[in-house]
């Protein structure tokens, strides 16, 4: 069993497609990229810090000590974070952006444990085919983007603009779970 440091649904049921029992406890921290701190530092340290902040919840609780999973991930396309879009304009250019180019998508994961941290931070290539505006304004109104890093859901309708993954589709989706089992096996809470 294991504290999951995130509401994501879709972390949620990659946990599950590993059978892993888990539970919810959102860290709920607003997570703002730093003057001048690189991407994948960002998504590390994002992913550390809603770990710790949930360990620190549960032990302010008397929960019983678990270990607890942070996780980030972030689209990086010419060495800047995009983040989540804030509206349906920002969303579209976006992924007017990424259309017709490769980005990077960097996942990060933490687990607590035993007080101490065990991390590893996977990163992604994914090409995007040319867009139209058609597309783009279509893809936005299916709401699907509104709440995706880089406007955007690898597991969801976005996949038809997807030309090239070299990397983690779990990772892209938002939990790389190459990394994760291995962490899970370093510490011995999967087979």
């Amino acid at each position: 069993m294991i504290y999951l440091a995130s509401a994501s649904p879709r972390r949620q049921e990659l946990l599950r497609q590993l059978g892993l029992d888990f539970e919810v406890i959102p860290s709920n921290l607003e997570e703002v990229l730093q003057p001048g701190e690189r991407p994948q530092d960002y998504v590390a340290r994002v992913a550390r810090d809603k770990a710790h902040h949930v360990a620190r919840q549960l032990r302010e609780q008397g929960k019983p000590l678990r270990p607890v999973l942070g996780a980030d991930t972030e689209v990086v396309l010419d060495g800047g974070v995009l983040g989540k879009p804030r509206d349906r304009e920002h969303g579209i250019e976006m992924l007017r952006k990424l259309s017709g180019r490769t980005h990077d998508v960097l996942s990060g994961v933490c687990v607590l444990h035993d007080g101490r941290e065990h991390a590893a931070l996977n990163v992604s290539r994914v090409t995007f085919r040319p867009l139209t505006e058609a597309e783009l304004a279509a893809y936005w109104d299916t709401g699907e983007p509104a709440d995706k890093a880089g406007a955007y859901a690898i597991q969801g309708r976005a996949a038809a603009f997807i030309e090239r993954l070299e990397g983690s589709y779990s990772g892209v989706m938002g939990l790389p779970l190459y990394e994760l089992t291995g962490i899970l096996r370093a510490i011995r809470e999967i087979a």
